[in-house]
């Protein structure tokens, strides 16, 4: 390959040579390079790009070593930052109620609780920014509002992707896009525009008011219905006291129902966590699919 004369030969090469890797790792590589890059511009202005980059490689090094840098700097700290695996299960029960010893089933179930907020947030400044940008475009000061308003829709798509990486474990970008240097002011936000990322933040903002529904609805159901069944014999034992619950709620259950009860109360409660696991699973994937630029 030859020796980059150029920064955006320096970060096509590099590119390149992540060709495969995870978008997030690839997005997160190209914005070190090209900061650490314009940053040795900007202190010796005097050099020219092709001088500059000469002394870079020297140092910071050639593309395809920064590549395998960033390869085995990954594989460290996902092996650093993945929690430890709860111990195999053979059997079925095994498996089944051993989903309690994983901890990302707790970071998908406080993400499931979290996503009702998150989603109600999203939603309302998407909808009031759009209809604001609406009804400011025929201003004058519409047009600093539409680039503001999407300049944090792209800043929140930054925040929600480390809320899934830290609570659902999948890999997010931790370096925003790099902004673009060259051309005109306009050329620059018309190129925020067209970058498809700034749209799939946008509707995955909108989608999360609904997503956030349905996971609050199903994780606070399941578990009030299993909390609910599982203690089933303790409320038959308060009635065989002639104890009463507030409102004098009668529970008339024998005690073989309330027992069956209490044990599918058990069995649900551990469902419930298999799927909360499954929907931080799922919504991560989803996340990818429009927080991440391919």
């Amino acid at each position: 390959m030859s020796t980059p004369r150029t920064i955006a030969q320096y970060l096509d090469q590099l590119r390149d040579a992540l060709r495969g890797q995870d978008p997030a790792l690839i997005q997160d590589a190209l914005y070190d390079a090209e900061e650490h890059l314009r940053a040795e511009l900007a202190e010796n202005p005097d050099r020219s790009e092709a001088d500059m980059l000469d002394h870079v490689v020297n140092s910071y090094g050639n593309p395809e070593e920064v590549a395998e840098i960033y390869r085995g700097r990954e594989v460290t700290v996902q092996r650093a930052l993945r929690p430890p695996k709860p111990p195999a299960r053979r059997s079925l029960w095994g498996a089944f109620f051993g989903v309690a010893m994983d901890s990302r089933t707790y970071g998908s179930l406080f993400y499931m609780l979290l996503a009702l907020v998150t989603g109600i947030f999203y939603f309302t400044w998407a909808v009031v920014g759009i209809s604001l940008s609406a009804g400011l475009a025929v201003l004058i000061i519409g047009i600093p509002f539409v680039i503001l308003f999407i300049g944090t829709v792209r800043a929140l798509s930054l925040v929600e992707g480390r809320i899934v990486e830290s609570m659902l474990g999948v890999r997010m970008p931790r370096r925003p896009p790099y902004p673009a240097r060259e051309g005109t002011l306009w050329s620059r936000i018309g190129a925020m525009f067209v970058d498809a990322r700034t749209w799939g933040s946008l509707l995955y903002m909108l989608a999360m008011l609904p997503l956030g529904i349905i996971y609050f609805t199903l994780t606070i159901t399941f578990i009030a219905v299993s909390i609910a069944f599982t203690l089933a014999p303790v409320a038959r034992a308060a009635d065989s006291m002639d104890i009463f619950f507030h409102g004098n709620v009668h529970v008339d259950v024998n005690w073989p129902g309330a027992i069956a009860l209490g044990f599918a109360g058990v069995i649900l409660l551990f469902a419930t966590l298999h799927m909360v696991r499954g929907l931080g699973q799922v919504h991560g994937q989803i996340a990818r699919h429009f927080l991440v630029k391919s």
